[in-house]
């Protein structure tokens, strides 16, 4: 069967609407462009896709059963997803042996958050009352909720279960989306509840998910685990922490040990996410004060704080069922 050994998400580079919010009212959500360190930050994802390619080691893993080098790219049909999957493609396509496809993908869209936005005071509102509701089931207003977003999700792997039937199916997949699609399609996929969905923080811009096939079950394993917002530290970024989020994401996902032989063929991309976090950092903390303001006052929040572990983002829960 042609199941892929590396499923890859990759949330799009940084864009217009990320920087101003403003954006969003007079520019359809779907023409929103990258910015300039946008495009930088697709092309180095390109870059470190490069380097991930010239292993050695990708080859002897896949054993040969079909090009180690051959990629199957689903994006998001909005502008700044289909500009970071071009961007990331610069990298690759003179790389020797590379087979890719390229597939626009409706289903792939950011959650709708309904046409043009109105005036800041108006969405301040309905952000508040988003975050009282609950950010899983609150429909925005003439948009989606995040459910429906996990609906269209199942659709879409229904698609994806069908093609890794055929037994050329590409040796890696690679989605290129948004940052709420992202994580809704983990949450499907590893079948994680609305209130571990709730406490995730979100992607940073081109960092590389990586879910990777167990040989023995045929299951993939979640390889960069997700960071909750109880996990941030309250202290000011510097490099040391960091350095230090990112040695304890490298070293969970080797099982302690860098030069573990079975995640040595992801170890560069995991190397790479380094710059990533630490461009994320600022935002999230922002977001963070917004997400306490709301979660003490919330039912459920003693579950968003407890619920969510490392080992629920496993590979026990990864298996598809088409009977469904």
């Amino acid at each position: 069967m042609g199941k892929p050994k590396y499923i890859l998400l990759v949330r799009h580079g940084e864009s217009e609407g990320n920087c101003d919010k403003s954006v969003n009212r007079f520019t359809p959500n779907h023409i929103v462009a990258l910015t300039e360190q946008g495009h930088i930050q697709a092309l180095r994802a390109g870059q470190v896709l490069k380097d991930f390619l010239q292993q050695e080691i990708l080859s002897d893993v896949c054993k040969k059963v079909r090009n180690p080098k051959s990629i199957m790219f689903y994006t998001s049909p909005y502008l700044r997803a289909r500009q970071t999957c071009n961007n990331i493609i610069e990298g690759i396509k003179d790389l020797p042996g590379v087979e890719y496809n390229i597939h626009e993908e409706p289903r792939m869209r950011e959650q709708d958050f309904g046409n043009f936005q109105s005036t800041p005071e108006e969405m301040e509102s309905i952000w508040e009352e988003r975050a009282h509701y609950g950010h899983f089931f609150y429909r925005i207003p003439h948009g989606e909720s995040a459910a429906d977003v996990y609906d269209r999700i199942a659709s879409f792997n229904e698609t994806l279960f069908r093609q890794f039937q055929q037994d050329d199916f590409p040796n890696i997949l690679i989605l290129v989306t948004h940052g709420i699609w992202a994580r809704v399609f983990l949450m499907k996929w590893f079948r994680w509840s609305y209130e571990e969905f709730e406490s995730l923080r979100n992607i940073p811009h081109c960092q590389y998910l990586i879910m990777k096939r167990c040989e023995e079950n045929g299951k993939f394993c979640l390889k960069t685990p997700l960071k909750t917002w109880d996990e941030l530290p309250e202290s000011d970024i510097d490099d040391e922490e960091v350095q230090k989020e990112f040695k304890d994401e490298v070293t969970f996902n080797t099982k302690g040990k860098i030069h573990n032989p079975e995640d040595m063929d992801i170890s560069s991309i995991l190397r790479a996410q380094k710059n990533a976090i630490k461009a994320s950092r600022s935002k999230d903390r922002e977001i963070k004060k917004q997400f306490e303001s709301i979660k003490h006052g919330s039912n459920y929040s003693d579950k968003i704080k407890s619920r969510f572990k490392l080992e629920n983002q496993s590979v026990a829960n990864s298996v598809e069922d088409l009977s469904k």
